[in-house]
């Protein structure tokens, strides 16, 4: 089946929403409806190429697909007439006659080819709805010119739903207001409606009520992409420049960028640049997502698609460069490229030692697809070798470890998150750290920031009392509270990350029984009073374990955190220390009993020599243990020390 190419006959588009929203159920509709994908091949959440994110019910990889959708399927004619009045075209009767009577026939004039009854390409992109993933959705939202926002009927607007919207409306892109699920029972349409309204300020008929699962409205849909998201723009004259929005790898074919076309065209065996990371390889293949790829060459100006380019490193080909042909480059990159970086530490670590040169190469293949992830090898006395590693935010240090134990069979132990803190030494010198153990003595530096984020939390108003408690705990700075219309309230405050990462969502779940949704945005770094305390484990300091804490909040933290290694860490055959310090100086300790064997139970009888004797040999046999022998530490200990229970 021929498409037309003609930027007018294009619209390109995504899908915005909260996690669990429903926003791949409703994909699938279209792929069906718009005949994409055969019936017979069709299951659910087909755009999500992973089992972990079918399980999660999350998306955790952007994931384009083009669809071809004639709108004169609809019964409403004059819809049609209104999108078709812009192209060039002809009418004829079958005598081949022209006629202004009536619609018989319609050719649309392209270069390449004709097609009749104005078929539409419409190109859409099914985008994660996880802050952690932000900045893909940001280029994602810079390749498109319209976006459906999926809000669920049973929920209402929720925290990330609103940051993703708020950078849709940065990026000028025309909003489709759409509520999910109407067909639950306890679905809320007519209050959903009234939010959207106070949120958008749309009139109540604009927005269309829909089910993924049944695909009532969906129809409505892709009506409105077509009548309302304008057509792309661009120059296939003009020098290329195409914007790259993800890019994945190959082991095969090397790096694929998925990419939008903003001026000229590229096909197969182009010589290509990338005008930021200077990169330079050439476009073996060039096509369009089915959501499978197909090749189809040339990409024009406003088409989506992607570029085989043999890279390979996916940081060759980063999310949001500019590519352009290495004869005739473009002069200026397209705006928004940024290099993207970790905001949450963790050391990963093999669970036996001779595990090592497979946690490396496990750690190596994930990072050709994911090139937000960073990984640096490092040594702990206690743990032996491993990779000290970068996340965008916790599902993505979830999902990382998730993969390398499902994916690739690591048995890992992985350390309690961190953030990364900005030091000024007394010399002027500023530097970073990602964990503990590298901060500076305390009189060799003279100023340390740590980074705040902005928070937003979506909450009932019965709870609006325990979750301002809890914030005020956490450090957290009140800012402003808006009220909605069906009895939630959304709740801003300015908070450091160190009291997100651990279990700050965990705690706001608990105090509002799973109704609270938060989202958050890193702000800036400030000045804080902090200090480093090491844990010493049978007089032995524990890397892992070393943290950094509010100065204010040091003795209480440090004395929490021994009590709850005194509960984890199993027994022993001789008796363990456990002690918190800062510098030299002790401020918390426990002690763990020694397992201890009934030593005098074969004794019935006889002089209390005999028990004496027998007894002082067990004491010896404790202290020569307690001299040479090490402390089981259980993998899942890492994680779990620092929450609160």
């Amino acid at each position: 089946m021929s498409e037309n190419k003609s930027l007018k006959n294009i619209r390109n588009f995504c899908i915005i929403a909260h996690i669990d929203h429903g926003k791949s159920t409703l994909a699938d509709r279209m792929l069906e409806l718009t005949g994409t994908i055969e019936k017979r091949d069709m299951k659910e959440q087909v755009l999500d190429q992973m089992d972990l994110e079918r399980e999660r019910g999350i998306t955790i990889k952007l994931a384009p697909v083009r669809m071809l959708w004639n709108p004169t399927n609809f019964k409403k004619q004059e819809t049609i007439t209104k999108q078709i009045s812009n192209f060039k075209f002809q009418i004829s009767n079958e005598n081949g006659e022209i006629s202004n009577d009536k619609f018989s026939k319609l050719e649309i004039s392209h270069s390449d080819s004709d097609i009749k009854d104005s078929k539409f390409i419409l190109n859409l992109i099914d985008t994660p709805g996880h802050v952690d993933f932000s900045y893909e959705v940001s280029r994602s939202l810079a390749a498109v010119e319209g976006a459906i926002l999926l809000v669920d009927a049973t929920q209402g607007i929720e925290a990330q739903t609103l940051s993703t919207l708020y950078a849709a409306i940065d990026h000028n892109l025309t909003i489709i207001p759409v509520v999910n699920k109407i067909d639950l029972p306890a679905a809320r349409s007519e209050e959903v409606k009234k939010e959207i309204i106070k949120l958008l300020g749309c009139p109540s008929e604009e927005i269309i009520l829909a089910s993924g699962k049944t695909g009532e409205g969906v129809e409505k849909i892709l009506e409105a992409v077509v009548e309302k998201i304008p057509a792309p723009t661009g120059d296939i004259k003009k020098n290329l420049k195409a914007l790259i929005f993800d890019s994945v790898f190959d082991p095969y074919r090397g790096v694929v960028a998925y990419i939008r076309v903003f001026d000229g065209e590229i096909k197969n065996s182009d010589e290509i640049i990338l005008l930021q990371t200077k990169s330079q390889g050439k476009s073996e293949e060039v096509g369009i997502f089915k959501p499978k790829l197909i090749a189809h060459s040339p990409l024009s100006a406003g088409e989506i698609g992607y570029v085989i380019t043999g890279f390979k490193e996916v940081s060759q080909a980063a999310v949001g460069d500019t590519i352009t042909l290495k004869n005739s480059p473009a002069t200026t990159p397209l705006l928004g490229y940024k290099i993207v970086k970790p905001y949450v530490y963790a050391s990963i670590y093999a669970a036996e030692a001779n595990q090592y040169s497979e946690l490396k190469t496990a750690i190596s293949k994930l990072r050709l697809n994911d090139s937000s992830l960073s990984a640096e090898p490092e040594r702990s006395d206690v743990l032996g070798f491993g990779f000290r590693c970068g996340f965008l935010g916790l599902l993505h240090m979830d999902i990382v470890r998730e993969r390398l134990e499902r994916e690739f069979e690591q048995e890992i132990i992985i350390t309690s998150p961190t953030v990364e803190y900005k030091i000024i030494k007394n010399s002027g010198e500023e530097i970073s750290i990602g964990r503990a153990v590298e901060l500076p003595e305390e009189n060799s530096y003279r100023q340390i920031s740590e980074p705040w984020c902005e928070l937003e939390i979506i909450s009932p108003k019965d709870y609006i009392g325990l979750i301002m408690d809890l914030c005020q705990k956490k450090r957290a700075v009140y800012k402003n509270t808006d009220y909605f219309d069906d009895g939630r309230v959304l709740i801003k405050y300015q908070i450091p990350l160190s009291e997100l990462i651990v279990d700050f969502y965990d705690q706001l779940k608990s105090v509002s029984s799973g109704y609270a949704s938060m989202n958050y945005e890193i702000l800036d770094f400030r000045p804080a009073t902090l200090s480093k305390i090491d844990i010493l484990i049978a007089e032995e300091r524990v890397d892992a374990f070393s943290f950094i804490a509010y100065a204010l909040k040091a003795q209480s933290e440090a004395r929490r955190i021994v009590l709850r290694l005194k509960e984890l860490i199993p027994r022993q055959n001789f008796e363990i220390k456990i002690q918190a310090a800062i510098g030299g100086t002790i401020i918390a300790a426990e002690r763990i009993s020694a397992l201890r064997k009934d030593v005098i139970a074969k004794l019935y009888g006889g002089d209390v020599t005999r028990k004496n004797k027998l007894l002082d040999k067990q004491k010896k046999g404790k202290k020569k243990m307690r001299q040479i022998g090490r402390v089981n530490i259980p993998s899942d200990i890492f994680i779990s020390v620092l929450k609160n229970e």
